[in-house]
């Protein structure tokens, strides 16, 4: 049975839900009256997403979501924090409410912060405790000290308990499905959806559960829900099950897929076969990106930056060749924080990676895929303009003023999107320079504006210093900002960006970046290479668009073999 009339579904990735009413077993930060847990602007800075927002920005997508009338919504992976307990357990509650008041189904999938492997994991976070003073939470009792805090809420539980809070999101059969199997068949239960995996060495093989799954919500609507979280097992000895037994799934994704779990894609070419003959309309999602969402872009990145965390995840080109393969069409992705449209393939055989940002990294957005029997249409929404909750703003502040430091730029954002904007400036000073530029490139531009670098060129090419309106007041700090905003966002980014910026920097992809296949280690040939990566960020940008139509194959379209 076809897909009648149109059905719309949002599409919400990296939710990255922090609860800062959550009880971790200290008092938390005071402002006006109100106790927060809230995490630390130090470790904040450091993190490609930010924490305390979370909760409000997740709470004003399910109210877009409302308001617009749509009453499906898939959870593309990371929706908690790190999956501790406590936190886990609240969002069941945000997300049980949001259906009872409004009839809305959600579909979950796993993210690398939601499970891990088949025990789970302790975390250790930074909080702020009372004034603004830092402390610091861990599950793990080992950890104890007199500054710390032990608290098991803050455990990540690993599969299958990790999924039972989420159970009601798609995760287990419910009654109002038209439709619902997992690779394993028709059964839900947790021993019925295993497969086996071993190490290396052969010395550790687990029976770990899978969760992805099919369901069908309404009639002729596929949601092919597919958990691409992998957790190999490492060589040598250790305690069964526990978490240095295995490889971090954070930079797995589909690459490791291929080599674990090929039965998925067995799974997902059965599907693909009986959604055409039956004529589904066939959504596919996972938390892993099947295509490169950068569509090239971030080759650079692999020259100036060596194996960054996006370099490691970008999926290989064996992964394009085994979803068309399997009948793919349109996959949605999260995990990279990262707005994208990647397509490859033919006219028979085509694939479509659309990457949907995150709630709680610039550029702030979701999707809504309105779903017809012979096309989908995808449209983002964006969320900069969300007030700033002051009260976070005001425990930020008594932060800085306890450690001796200079307000950060982000405590006077005029909204949600110039706050993640400004965070991602202090990201550049205190991750990227810190773990992945070379500390000889940082130490020539740290300080500089865009006309002291751009000096050199200036004098090879025999150009004057006024062609480049705006470089001498411009600092490289804020120039490598936007860089990678543009690479994370887009079109998204554009209107964040001033115009007499953005004229500058193409002026300076043109006349001076070099597409390359080798960096020789100078700071010219790292100039010219990262020049040109912003060339392509930014026609990747000016070629974007706010809405995207796709035709869906149909009854009568070829089926692979």
């Amino acid at each position: 049975m076809s897909l009648h009339g149109s059905l719309e579904i949002a599409v919400i990735a990296d939710a990255h839900f922090h609860d800062t009413k959550a009880d971790f077993g200290f008092a938390g930060v005071e402002v006006d009256g109100q106790r927060l847990t809230m995490r630390s602007w130090s470790d904040t800075r450091q993190s490609t997403r930010v924490f305390n927002e979370s909760a409000d920005t997740l709470l004003a997508a399910l109210d877009q979501v409302a308001e617009r009338g749509i009453r499906h919504v898939v959870l593309l992976g990371d929706y908690t924090d790190d999956g501790q307990r406590t936190t886990t357990e609240s969002l069941r509650r945000i997300l049980t409410a949001h259906s009872q008041s409004h009839g809305t189904a959600f579909y979950a999938l796993p993210g690398n912060h939601d499970v891990f492997g088949p025990q789970g994991r302790h975390h250790k976070k930074e909080f702020l405790a009372t004034e603004g003073r830092p402390l610091s939470v861990t599950s793990d009792p080992a950890l104890r000290r007199d500054a710390v805090v032990v608290s098991e809420e803050m455990y990540c539980e690993g599969y299958p308990v990790g999924l039972r809070p989420m159970g009601e999101f798609g995760y287990f059969r419910r009654p109002q499905y038209l439709h619902w199997e997992t690779p394993f068949g028709a059964s839900d239960a947790d021993a019925d959806r295993r497969y086996w995996v071993a190490s290396p060495d052969g010395r550790n093989r687990y029976q770990l559960m899978d969760a992805s799954y099919l369901v069908e919500p309404v009639a002729g609507l596929w949601l092919l829900m597919i958990d691409a979280n992998v957790f190999e097992p490492l060589g040598g000895n250790f305690v069964d099950g526990e978490e240095a037994a295995f490889i971090d799934s954070t930079s797995g994704g589909w690459n490791a897929m291929l080599r674990t779990k090929g039965f998925i894609l067995d799974w997902i070419a059965d599907v693909s076969r009986r959604a055409r003959r039956q004529d589904k309309t066939l959504l596919a999602f996972s938390h892993y990106p099947a295509l490169d969402p950068f569509d090239g872009a971030s080759r650079a990145e692999s020259l100036l930056f060596g194996e960054t965390n996006v370099v490691r995840r970008t999926p290989g080109e064996a992964v394009e060749d085994a979803l068309r393969a399997a009948g793919v069409t349109v996959h949605f992705s999260g995990h990279l924080h990262v707005e994208g449209l990647t397509q490859r393939g033919t006219e028979q055989t085509p694939l479509t990676n659309i990457a949907v940002p995150s709630l709680v990294a610039f550029p702030p957005a979701f999707k809504v895929v309105r779903a017809t029997g012979q096309n989908i249409q995808v449209d983002t929404v964006e969320m900069s303009g969300l007030p700033i909750n002051t009260r976070l703003v005001q425990s930020y502040l008594k932060e800085a003023e306890i450690s001796g430091e200079a307000r950060d730029p982000a405590f006077s954002a005029v909204n949600y999107g110039n706050f993640l904007k400004q965070h991602k400036r202090a990201l550049v000073r205190h991750r990227y320079f810190a773990k992945e530029w070379p500390a000889r490139i940082v130490d020539v531009i740290r300080d500089k504006t865009v006309l002291d670098v751009i000096a050199q060129f200036l004098a090879t090419k025999d150009a004057k210093s006024s062609d480049y309106e705006g470089a001498a007041e411009l600092s490289m700090l804020d120039l490598i900002a936007d860089w990678y905003c543009l690479r994370q966002g887009a079109w998204l980014s554009l209107p964040h960006i001033e115009p007499q910026r953005l004229k500058l920097y193409r002026l300076l992809a043109s006349n001076f970046g070099r597409d390359a296949n080798r960096h020789d280690g100078s700071v010219q040939s790292f100039l010219e290479i990262f020049f040109a990566a912003l060339g392509l960020f930014l026609d990747r940008a000016e070629g974007g668009s706010p809405s995207l139509t796709l035709r869906m194959p149909t009854q009568g379209d070829s089926v692979p073999a």
